[in-house]
């Protein structure tokens, strides 16, 4: 059995209802949600598509979406900058 990264660990990424919303998810060769829960990982989202989202569990920081660049960026640097 393998053991992922994100295996027990708070996560988000772009939802499956943002690929459809988007008009890219017959393009995507995966459904990162699913897949993120598939191995372990909780995964988080917000309840409105697009919205900023950044969860950080421990040194692990992902941002939900685009609309999520500049907090995850600020999330970085202020783990960085905590050290």
């Amino acid at each position: 059995m393998r053991n992922y990264l994100i295996k027990d660990k708070k996560i988000t990424g772009f939802a499956w209802c943002e690929e459809v919303l988007a008009g890219v998810a017959k393009k995507v060769p995966y459904n990162a949600e699913q897949i993120s829960k598939e191995r372990g990982g909780y995964y988080e989202k917000k309840l409105i598509p697009f919205a900023p989202n950044v969860v950080r569990d421990g040194n692990l920081i992902t941002g939900q979406n685009p609309f999520s660049a500049r907090i995850t960026a600020e999330a970085v640097i202020e783990a960085l900058s905590s050290k």
